[in-house]
């Protein structure tokens, strides 16, 4: 039995651990298993929006159980102390864990440069429960500020000081800058009074940006008024102050910290060559230089590609990236096959200023484009959930969609406020109950005339035989009666091109309908083949089954889509009239929720659903809602 141990559930452990199970997944000889001290995967390019109040809390974490149900992945709550190289054990307080591989990916923690009081005077902004405390802070200082009658403690409650200007640091303040106008209405505060600064030693923001960027950056920036300190040497921070340079003291009760990264705490204490910042020293198969048998993942590598100057750089691509290399060469040493060495390709950085604005730098290696505003904020949110599906799929690509595009208060997504807008489902009660009724009606007045006469079956139009214009236009007056579209029945005996033109179709789709149907319904006599008639059957018992599944609001959201492929369906055959435009309008308008409210959806939908994330395969894929 090989073991295989991955530690930490950050980016890198996540991918990697979820590449092993893939590759393993028919072995019974590999063992894998994932330790991390919390129960969750966080998403730590996301907290600043929690950090705001703009996305909920739970928005950022991922179960981990959730993350690998149905894998061959033992994941672990526990939180290592020591790694002992040569007895290839991980040990904690509780027990010790044998492994024959290693992987580290346990991630950065903050590093305060030595600066006085840093540390301590500071709130760190690093990790899911960093987010939450600040989050409640900027709060409590608003809801303190409101009541205090002492100008200059209240002046330092509603000064807010960001010392770092990276992304982390600028996607933090952009964000607290558009909460700022909320909370001054909730509190009933001046917008004037509250003071953000974005500070860093650096002589620029946003470094790794090109110049055209961080212009742009800077720009919207003081848009929302924030103010910008650059080249500021930070001597101290003190107990509700910050020097930003040796005469700038700023007198603030919340100073956070998002200066810079270095690996954690157990990974400063191995003994393992380490360069950069406590980052592990790898060869190209990211492997450690020191021990064969453990590699390393994601913000802990220290490594530099053939033909750059510069180590890979601490961002989630180089985990994606990584994850997958680390995991493959694993296989090969366990298989006796050749490993395969790193050469990452990064596709640029992009870095959001409040929920609707961005600047990014993205492409392909060697060919870069520079975005700003919606572009760059499509990329991000595209990339994000990119990401996601390589995680948890479906389930947390719809949660994300949900919370950044159509859950989304105060107009606080890139898309505006048009998605988020949420009405009552009873107001859509009347039209989905009169689209079910019209759907019915129509298939059982087919179904009383083909009792009638069974010649009348037929919604095909002119068949290839009626070639005068009498018989076509006898042809499509069958047709039309049997459609949607009562009344252009009337209008149809006149002449058969007012029939079949009432909607236009475009000639490729007409011509692809027509071979269709010549194949399938007609004989080379022009007599309807068996198909025919069976297809027929069948669209007149869906139009009953979908009314009637309309009316009484189970599973609408099928239902309304179906009937939208219906009227599709009959619209490319010539046959639809404007009135058919209502009905694809009206199934449009039920899809969104309709049954829920007076309808079966309300009792069906939550006990499928409870149901349904119970059979493995779903499980698996994460073919659920939560």
């Amino acid at each position: 039995m090989k073991k295989i141990v991955i530690l930490g559930g950050g980016y890198g452990g996540v991918l990697t651990a979820k590449k092993l199970a893939k590759k393993f997944k028919k072995n019974k000889d590999v063992e894998i298993t994932l330790i991390d001290r919390n129960p969750y995967h966080t998403l730590l390019t996301e907290l600043h929006e929690v950090a705001a109040n703009r996305a909920p809390e739970d928005s950022i974490k991922i179960d981990l159980k959730k993350i690998f149900a149905g894998l061959k992945v033992n994941v672990v709550l526990d939180e290592i102390s020591n790694i002992d190289f040569k007895g290839k054990k991980l040990k904690s307080n509780k027990t010790t864990y044998a492994y024959d591989y290693l992987v580290i990916g346990t991630g950065s923690k903050p590093t305060f440069f030595g600066i006085p009081g840093a540390e301590e005077n500071t709130f760190s902004f690093w990790s899911y429960d960093d987010a939450v405390v600040l989050k409640r802070q900027i709060r409590d200082m608003y809801t303190k500020a409101a009541m205090e009658k002492n100008p200059t403690v209240r002046r330092a409650m509603l000064t807010f000081v960001i010392i770092g200007a990276g992304f982390t640091g600028v996607e933090l303040v952009g964000e607290m800058a558009e909460q700022r106008e909320e909370l001054c209405k909730e509190f009933y505060i001046d917008p004037s009074e509250v003071r953000l600064i974005v500070a860093d030693m650096a002589p620029k923001i946003l470094p790794i940006l090109p110049d055209k960027l961080i212009q742009k950056a800077e720009a919207r920036l003081r848009k929302l008024n924030v103010e910008i300190v650059t080249g500021a040497k930070i001597t101290e921070v003190g107990e509700g102050s910050v020097a930003l340079g040796e005469k700038n003291v700023v007198a603030s009760q919340t100073i956070v910290w998002t200066a810079g990264v270095e690996g954690s705490e157990i990974v400063g204490g191995l003994e393992v060559q380490q360069q950069g910042r406590k980052r592990i020293v790898t060869n190209e198969n990211l492997e450690s230089v020191d021990h064969k048998n453990v590699y390393v993942v994601g913000d802990n590598i220290f490594f530099i590609p053939e033909g750059e100057t510069r180590p890979v750089p601490q961002m989630v691509e180089n985990a994606e990236q990584a994850a997958p290399i680390v995991a493959g060469n694993i296989a090969a040493d366990i298989q006796n096959t050749a490993k395969k060495a790193y050469k990452p390709g990064f596709h640029g950085t992009m870095v959001s200023i409040g929920s609707r604005y961005g600047v990014a730098n993205v492409g392909l290696p060697g060919k870069f484009f520079m975005l700003t505003g919606f572009m760059a904020m499509l990329s991000k949110h595209f990339i994000n959930m990119f990401y996601l599906s390589q995680v948890v799929g479906f389930n947390k690509v719809w949660t994300y969609m949900m919370h950044e595009f159509f859950h989304v208060e105060n107009r606080k997504s890139f898309l505006g406020g048009h998605f988020s807008k949420r009405s009552p489902n009873f107001w859509l009660v009347p039209l989905r109950m009169l689209l079910g009724g019209m759907w019915l009606y129509e298939g059982i007045d087919k179904l009383r005339k083909i009792w009638e006469d069974p010649n009348k079956i037929f919604l095909i139009p002119a068949a290839p035989f009626a070639t005068d214009a009498s018989s076509a236009a006898s042809v499509a007056v069958d047709a039309v009666k049997t459609t949607v579209d009562a009344q252009s029945a009337a209008s149809a005996v006149s002449t058969a091109k007012e029939a079949v033109e009432a909607l236009p179709v475009p000639g490729f789709v007409y011509d692809i309908t027509n071979w269709f149907m010549d194949l399938m319904f007609y004989n080379n006599d022009g007599s309807y083949t068996f198909l025919a008639k069976w297809f027929q059957i069948g669209m007149v018992c869906a139009e009953i089954v979908f009314g009637i599944m309309l009316i009484v609001g189970l599973f609408t959201a099928i239902a309304s889509i179906a009937t939208i492929a219906m009227s599709v369906m009959i619209w490319s055959t010539k046959m639809a009239s404007t009135e058919m435009l209502w009905y694809v309008g009206a199934g449009i308008a039920c899809i969104g929720g309709s049954g829920s409210t007076f309808g079966l959806d309300y009792y069906v939908l939550p006990w499928l659903k409870k149901h349904w994330k119970r059979v493995p395969i779903v499980r698996r894929w994460y073919l659920y809602t939560d």
